[in-house]
């Protein structure tokens, strides 16, 4: 059968306030169907009918995250050398290759952790993706540290400056796990380096490789493209991802409040 693209709607022919009024119980059954259809619309029509699934009342700023009780996973990629050695000993730095004094980015979100490293084909020095635990009160500790890369104009909020030493964070847009930019933020965090050696021998509790299971997410992606994110977590490949919670002191700091 022949296959036609179809042009993109123009924005303004979806009514507005469409996506606020869609009940909960239908998002399901709307992602299922966009699935569906997805090999006969342009990248492009579907980008504008996923405004009827994924809601805009999410918050701009939220931290998202695989947790439990206890500890709190986030992401970092690291060459063959390093993370294999790190993994085997349950140490970051164990290997010789590993350098301290250099800022590093961890990364909560596994879908943007997936966009970063191209699902670990993107770079060859860092194809190892590591998940990484740590206790949540050091998660917090962290982020009651640090300051903003860009700062708003209209908030007093710490800004990060060029030469200081402390925690940097960013928001930058999340992504879905086909890569698809979503409409609101995704927190990264930069450990200076003068706190690397704090990180890796007192903050990191546990240490896993998950390349392969990147690797496999991007497989099942390419042979069944009408897959859904449930069928994804099901399979283990998509984590759940919850908000984790953050003091009021550190909400105002990083600007989460908006």
């Amino acid at each position: 059968m022949t296959r036609t693209a179809v042009s993109a709607p123009a924005r303004s022919s979806w009514p507005m306030g469409t996506e606020q009024k869609l009940p909960d119980m239908c998002r399901g059954l709307l992602e299922r169907i966009l699935a569906s259809v997805k090999l006969y619309f342009s990248p492009k029509v579907l980008q504008d009918m996923a405004i009827l699934v994924g809601p805009t009342t999410t918050p701009q700023h939220q931290i998202r995250a695989s947790f439990d009780a206890h500890t709190i996973t986030v992401y970092q990629a690291f060459s063959s050398t390093i993370a294999l050695t790190a993994v085997a000993s349950q140490n970051l730095a164990a290997s010789p290759s590993f350098k301290h004094g250099r800022m590093t980015w961890i990364k909560p979100s596994w879908c943007w952790m997936m966009y970063r490293s191209g699902y670990s084909f993107k770079d060859s020095g860092q194809e190892r993706i590591l998940a990484l635990t740590i206790k949540h009160e050091d998660f917090v500790e962290i982020l009651q540290q640090a300051q903003l890369s860009h700062a708003p104009k209209t908030q007093h909020v710490p800004k990060a400056e060029a030469g200081n030493s402390g925690v940097v964070v960013q928001w930058d847009p999340e992504r879905g796990p086909r890569l698809e930019r979503l409409n609101y933020r995704s927190i990264q965090i930069g450990i200076p380096g003068d706190m690397s050696t704090k990180w890796t021998t007192e903050w990191v509790q546990g240490i896993e490789d998950v390349m392969e299971k990147a690797r496999e997410l991007k497989r099942v992606l390419d042979e069944r493209s009408e897959i859904v994110d449930e069928d994804l977590k099901q399979m283990g490949l998509l984590p759940n991802e919850d908000v984790f919670e953050m003091p009021q002191h550190v909400v105002k700091r990083l600007h989460m409040d908006s």
